[in-house]
């Protein structure tokens, strides 16, 4: 939810899992706290036993449920074009399976200069460290965490972490989480860039 719209493909999919498992998923609720790994979601609705299978089916299903109907959200494409513009790299660090979110990619045309799935918590950290990141853009607090972690690690980052409220999390949880800046969308990104001299 900072670069595509994926509730409506990720409601699908669940859809699917429930028809197909018999198990009751509300979908929509399902969609509304996006961020944290599949298995944390998967958990809710099946027995903790089951959930290595469930989820690996599940991202089968993704493939052919929720690429086509995943738009990118307002602004950005004119974000990554404004990083490049800049002499920068689009980095993109998600939570979904590597070949799930490169599809979206393909899909929707963003060209990003590296992708590193199945990231979360430090996992996002250690890919802001690896790459040596120096701004990190996210929809969740826990995007604005790893940002905080990865400054501490390597202050000459001096990484900035940008919120933007298009996910489940409100500007107050994003800043509490640590954001130095808060936005709406990624529409008024390229200018944050500028004014910070990029």
């Amino acid at each position: 939810m900072t670069l595509i719209d994926s509730r409506e493909g990720i409601g699908a999919v669940y859809r699917e899992l429930a028809a197909e498992t018999g198990v009751a998923i509300d979908a929509d609720l399902a969609t509304s706290r996006l961020g944290p790994p599949l298995e944390t979601e998967i958990a809710m609705w099946f027995p903790l036993a089951d959930v290595p299978a469930v989820a690996a089916r599940y991202r089968e299903m993704y493939r052919d449920h929720a690429i086509a109907n995943t738009p990118l959200l307002p602004g950005a494409a004119a974000a990554v074009d404004a990083v490049h513009a800049a002499g920068g790299q689009v980095i993109v660090i998600t939570s979904k399976l590597t070949a799930n979110a490169r599809l979206h990619l393909e899909h929707c045309g963003l060209p990003a200069d590296e992708l590193v799935g199945s990231a979360y918590g430090d996992g996002k950290r250690d890919a802001l460290l690896r790459h040596r990141a120096g701004w990190y853009v996210g929809d969740h607090e826990a995007d604005m965490r790893s940002a905080r972690a990865a400054a501490a690690v390597a202050p000459e980052l001096a990484t900035v972490a940008v919120g933007v409220t298009t996910g489940p999390c409100d500007g107050a949880a994003l800043i509490a989480a640590g954001a130095d800046v808060v936005l709406p969308d990624l529409l008024g990104f390229p200018d944050l860039l500028a004014a910070r001299g990029y």
